[in-house]
């Protein structure tokens, strides 16, 4: 599942379920179409890792600026 705004250009979200179960889910971030970075953990369900996902764009995107 993936997710492009144009508010978080350059970055997009994409959440996918892991392993066989699908049970849990991690994020990345694409920078430019380009794997910028990964979650380091699985999250318990779809919702909290896009929440976690869209922090860190949050982040990279405020961070941009300095």
């Amino acid at each position: 599942m993936s997710d492009t705004q144009t508010d978080t250009y350059p970055f997009s979200l994409d959440v996918e379920p892991v392993g066989e179960s699908g049970s849990l889910f991690q994020w990345s971030i694409r920078k430019h179409g380009k794997l910028h970075q990964r979650s380091d953990r699985k999250h318990p369900t779809e919702a909290k890792a896009r929440s976690h996902g869209e922090a860190e764009i949050e982040r990279l995107i405020r961070d941009r600026g300095r």
